[in-house]
């Protein structure tokens, strides 16, 4: 499998480190840069954004199409490699997330991370409830 797919609740614990679910470790060693992942603050929701480098790259490669004296480049150039953070999954799997981060999508003790297809995320659980319920009553939403 190459797709991050459901949601796993775990607990952050007081290094601020959170567990990657065992599915989703599983999914990072069969993508290509497997041990390279990135985080950073969604610029959709209240939640952490985890992507494989891979997905890095392509951003970047779509950025280089853009002028670099618009100022639409600079806020986005801004948001992608300026607020990313590298991180690479401990033996254990488990990865630290930045105080700032945590603090963006309101974490404090438990977390749910919910597979997004080609990355997953990290949210407070009752946000990442209330994300999925707004998602199915959203009409018209596409066809699932």
């Amino acid at each position: 499998m190459d797709q991050f797919l459901g949601s796993h609740v775990t607990r952050l614990d007081t290094k601020g480190r959170i567990s990657i679910p065992s599915p989703f470790r599983t999914v990072l060693k069969t993508i290509q840069d497997a041990a390279g992942i990135v985080l950073r603050r969604s610029h959709l929701h209240a939640c952490i954004d985890v992507w494989p480098l891979a997905m890095l790259e392509q951003s970047k490669l779509r950025l280089a199409q853009m002028d670099m004296l618009d100022p639409a480049y600079d806020d986005i150039a801004a948001r992608l490699f300026g607020d990313s953070f590298p991180a690479e999954p401990d033996k254990d799997g488990r990865i630290v997330v930045p105080a700032r981060y945590l603090q963006h999508a309101g974490v404090t003790e438990m977390v749910t991370v919910t597979g997004r297809g080609t990355y997953f995320q990290i949210w407070e659980p009752d946000a990442a409830e209330r994300r999925l319920n707004n998602a199915y009553a959203r009409p018209n939403s596409g066809a699932a």
